[in-house]
């Protein structure tokens, strides 16, 4: 584990106290930033997976007609 000194606006701090006992704030702020980060990563994988089907389709269908070309 390593100690960070961050600042929060105060509604954020309201929102923590809110959602979160004042004794387990890291713990909270840490699954937080975990979530956050692979929905993020999941989102930029969609994206680049959508986006290399989109520069290969043309490729793919020509690819997709000649083997039925060949049945």
């Amino acid at each position: 584990m390593k100690r960070l000194n961050i600042t929060l606006p105060e509604n954020t701090v309201q929102l923590l106290d809110r959602v979160t006992k004042k004794g387990n704030r890291s713990a909270f702020v840490e699954q937080a930033v975990r979530f956050y980060v692979n929905k993020i990563g999941a989102a930029n994988l969609k994206k680049q997976i959508r986006a290399g089907a989109i520069a290969r389709a043309t490729r793919d269908t020509q690819t997709a007609e000649e083997w039925f070309a060949i049945d």
